[in-house]
């Protein structure tokens, strides 16, 4: 039986509103050039800017790096019954 590893503390670099740095990620929910959204020990994080694009994605250590123009980070509670069963990164590499 696999176990799932638990995912650490949340934590942001940003570097001049270009290169975004995290840890504590917990799922890649969704993404395109002008949106991503991220299931995060915190929280629903909504990135939203322009030309962005995940550069590193290390599901299982909860870590993601984007780059592009990011214009604002947005945090939601998540909502009781709305979790997904199979990870964003899962659907994408099958």
């Amino acid at each position: 039986m696999e176990q799932k590893q638990e995912v650490g503390t949340h934590k942001l670099s940003l570097v001049g509103r270009k290169t975004l740095a995290m840890t504590g990620v917990k799922e890649v929910i969704s993404f395109d050039a002008k949106e991503v959204i991220l299931d995060t020990v915190q929280g629903i994080l909504m990135l939203r800017g322009d030309e962005m694009n995940v550069t590193r994605l290390l599901v299982e250590k909860g870590e993601v790096d984007l780059e592009g123009r990011i214009d604002s980070l947005v945090y939601t509670e998540r909502r009781k019954g709305t979790g997904r069963s199979e990870s964003f990164a899962k659907r994408l590499f099958g």
